[in-house]
């Protein structure tokens, strides 16, 4: 991906996350970009070429943004806490009319993101599992496959179901439920005394 058209897609994502996509035309966005329909019909053939390269841009940018989670020092319940900081935020700066738009208007590109959304977090969790199981905060006798399995499950169902609002899903305080649930079922006493020591962290950054 060149980086003019990354210029371009930041714009696009600019609009869609404060618009939605259904709303904004192409010549909103020429007008944004300052560019002809022309020059940016150069880069994509229509409108649904365009939100595919969306969602392409969208998916190598949260890829990027994750891979920073992973930082060198960090053990397995401290990088799980970044991880999932990190989708906490994402999911509380998307705006619902973005991801209703997609999944009404284009549903084979919201059937990729879905899908691609599924495929990463169920690595991230399993690599997560596997390198606590080697430090030892997590437990031997644990079952990653299922385990990481189970966790995706358990955060689909809660996003899916609509049992939660927006606001109350991506909460602190649900946040901290969440996390605690998964990594009490799992792990050691080590790994016991680190989860606690974040949470202290957690609840001291909250109430700053």
């Amino acid at each position: 991906m060149n980086n003019d058209l990354k210029n371009i897609l930041s714009k696009v994502r600019e609009l869609y996350m404060k618009y939605g996509i259904k709303s904004i035309t192409m010549d909103d966005i020429s007008n944004e970009l300052g560019i002809s329909k022309k020059t940016l019909y150069q880069y994509v053939v229509d409108k649904d070429d365009l939100v595919g390269k969306f969602i392409d841009f969208e998916i190598e940018t949260r890829q990027e943004e994750i891979c920073k989670c992973f930082r060198a020092g960090s053990n397995a319940i401290e990088e799980l806490f970044e991880i999932s900081l990190f989708m906490n935020k994402m999911m509380r700066d998307q705006n619902p009319a973005t991801e209703h738009d997609l999944r009404k208007y284009y549903l084979h590109h919201y059937q990729k993101t879905v899908t691609v959304r599924r495929e990463r977090m169920y690595e991230y969790i399993l690599l997560n599992l596997k390198k606590g199981k080697e430090e030892g905060l997590y437990r031997d006798d644990m079952d990653e496959e299922v385990i990481a399995k189970l966790y995706l499950s358990r955060v689909e169902n809660i996003h899916f179901n609509q049992l939660f609002t927006v606001e109350e899903f991506t909460s602190i305080k649900l946040f901290k439920e969440l996390i605690s649930y998964h990594v009490r079922g799992i792990a050691t006493q080590e790994g016991i005394i680190v989860l606690e020591k974040k949470m202290r962290e957690l609840e001291t950054t909250t109430n700053k």
